[in-house]
């Protein structure tokens, strides 16, 4: 290619990508967000994750890095987010950026992409045009001329709202300093204080509501006037804490088993069917949350939504895209991800081919590929990666040779009938962002989960 490949995102599938890059000889500049690569898993760091490091380091990128003398963890282990970052996200990106034809660009946020000099209608020498990316920099804003683009930004900044209609509920933007959009960190002292003695309501059916019920169980043991209210926008718990002793995802069966003793034995007041329409306060300033179906929570001190993450496409909006309707995936990847159907380990290995747009070169990749879908691994984002850098390389055979084994894990489930008792989770009801989170994950001993369907962090 005359310009080079442009990866958006220094996360654990961007920089796999750019390792599979670097091993083709392609000329490739990362640009991330963030100050770091790994930004936005430390915004997790807390959390520990379902897989253990033998799931977590692509194969190239573990090449690279011995090269360069790196020591790889007890595979069998299970890190933090801190750990993931710390120990291969920098290492790998410094690695990375250290080789010839490589580079990686920090305060470098995107803020469109298009073709040079043709917009979304044009389409006369549309393919015969580089791609032109808008970022904003600390020096101001710049132009990068891209061969190719891979967007593996996650989805890590969009988490859901707590309104039961996909939009904020009614009150809920001027009432956000008393919600919070993740797992706390309940290691924090700051942080336990705040909902420490204190009403919280837990809003999410997935992991990392799981996570959050749990400690707040904790929590109330030391402090008994902490009270938990959960809501739940199905009918009934069902298959909500996954697949126990059946999970192969051993720490995520261990999960699902300490949120069901939570809920069973603690201080948490359940409410299904709850789809929040509005917020309000009382004199004291204390929340009252109401439900579509005229259900009420009152004198609530803090809230915690929970609910997953969505793919920010403002940036896309000169980019000829053809997503899933419903899950904001592309097209011929959603029927394998639909969590309707599948499991994170039951999804049907894929890549470019599934992911490829009709912008010729373009690619979403990594948890930004799944959409709205829960709990999406990190072993997927790497052979979706390894499949596409080969497809942009020219190297046909290898792209369509996509071979990857998931282990089955009740994690995933589908709306069902919609507030039937047996439905299952809403693809929007979980707590994922493992993403951010959505590489699946806790073992028996942690306290914390994020399942990014999300990110999240890429």
């Amino acid at each position: 290619m005359e310009h080079p490949l442009v990866i958006i995102g220094a996360g654990p599938s961007g920089l796999a990508a750019a390792a599979h890059a670097h091993e083709r000889g392609l000329n490739t500049v990362v640009v991330e967000a963030g100050s770091s690569a790994g930004a936005t898993v430390l915004e997790w760091s807390h959390v520990r994750l379902f897989s253990p490091w033998s799931e977590l380091v692509d194969l190239a990128a573990g090449a690279l890095l011995a090269r360069a003398g790196w020591q790889p963890p007890a595979p069998t282990a299970y890190p933090t987010g801190a750990d993931w970052t710390h120990r291969y996200l920098r290492p790998l990106a410094d690695a990375l950026d250290a080789t010839d034809l490589l580079s990686v660009r920090y305060g470098h946020r995107v803020t469109g992409v298009t073709r040079r000099g043709r917009d979304l209608m044009v389409d006369a020498g549309r393919e015969s045009e580089p791609f032109l990316i808008h970022l904003q920099t600390p020096a101001g804003p710049v132009r990068l001329l891209a061969g190719a683009v891979i967007d593996a930004s996650g989805t890590w900044t969009t988490p859901n709202p707590l309104g039961g209609d996909g939009l904020p509920a009614l009150g809920e933007v001027e009432h956000a300093a008393q919600v919070s959009y993740r797992v706390p960190d309940f290691t924090d002292a700051t942080v336990r204080a705040r909902y420490a003695g204190r009403h919280v309501a837990v809003a999410g059916t997935g992991a990392s509501a799981q996570n959050t019920l749990v400690e707040l169980t904790r929590l109330a043991q030391e402090n008994p006037e902490t009270r938990i209210t959960w809501l739940m926008r199905r009918a009934a718990a069902g298959d909500a804490f996954g697949g126990g002793d059946n999970d192969q995802l051993v720490a995520r069966g261990a999960l699902g088993s300490r949120a069901q003793a939570a809920v069973d034995s603690g201080p948490v007041r359940t409410l299904t069917t709850f789809r929040t329409s509005a917020v309000t306060h009382d004199a004291e300033g204390r929340l009252r949350l109401e439900s579509l179906d005229g259900q009420h929570v009152d004198t609530v001190d803090e809230v915690v939504v929970v609910t997953g993450f969505r793919p920010d496409l403002t940036a896309l909006s000169e980019i000829r895209l053809d997503l899933d309707p419903v899950l904001q995936a592309p097209r011929a990847l959603a029927p394998l991800i639909d969590p309707n159907v599948h499991s994170c380990g039951t999804v049907y290995p894929h890549g470019a081919k599934e992911l490829a747009q009709p912008e010729s070169g373009f690619f979403l990749a990594g948890m930004k590929s799944y959409g709205r879908a829960p709990s999406f691994l990190a072993l997927t984002g790497f052979e979706q990666t390894r499949s596409i850098v080969a497809a942009i390389a020219g190297d046909h055979q290898a792209a369509a040779r996509v071979e990857l084994t998931l282990p089955e894990t009740g994690v995933c489930g589908g709306s069902g009938l919609f507030d039937s008792e047996d439905s299952t989770k809403d693809a929007t009801d979980n707590g994922a962002g493992d993403a951010g989170g959505g590489y699946c994950g806790t073992p028996p001993s942690t306290t914390e989960l994020i399942t990014i369907g999300s990110p999240g962090p890429e």
